[in-house]
């Protein structure tokens, strides 16, 4: 079920410009509204990876599916992680331990998650792909707090 949200919700991060119903920006964070969907997400500003390797698309997601109470973290590592590895998540000095299934990485206590977001300046990614290549992915959380806040309040 995750594999085909992920998907979901990538094409919709590729198709969002030209279909979304509202299309916000707030610092590095953009919400998105649909009918029966709204996220926020962004793009790392930084990332650390050999220059020899690719990887697809990177992102973080916080998203809410038919007016849920409960918003899901999401992030996306553009490649499938080492399987049965954990993937590092520092906001500030706080971290926390991802899962990983396939080329997303999933909280187990999102709103602990989400609450250190809104309080935080930067967080931090580290993963490991099925190659072993260690990625460093750094996403800025300005804008995070009023994407949330309207993710809340529109949805």
């Amino acid at each position: 079920m995750k594999n085909y949200l992920t998907f979901f919700i990538f094409i919709l991060i590729l198709t969002f410009a030209t279909s979304s119903y509202a299309n916000v920006e707030m610092g590095k964070w953009n919400f998105i509204k649909e009918v029966d969907y709204c996220f926020i997400g962004s793009a790392p500003v930084e990332t650390d990876l050999p220059e020899s390797k690719q990887r697809g698309i990177t992102y973080i997601l916080v998203y809410r599916i038919n007016k849920s109470k409960d918003a899901i973290v999401q992030i996306a590592a553009g490649y499938p992680y080492k399987k049965d590895q954990n993937v590092d998540v520092t906001i500030d000095n706080v971290q926390f331990d991802f899962y990983s299934d396939d080329d997303t990485a999933w909280s187990n206590d999102d709103n602990k998650v989400i609450f250190a977001m809104k309080k935080g300046i930067k967080l931090t990614v580290k993963g490991e792909s099925s190659r072993g290549t260690k990625t460093t992915d750094i996403y800025t959380l300005k804008g995070f707090t009023a994407a949330y806040n309207q993710l809340f309040n529109d949805c």
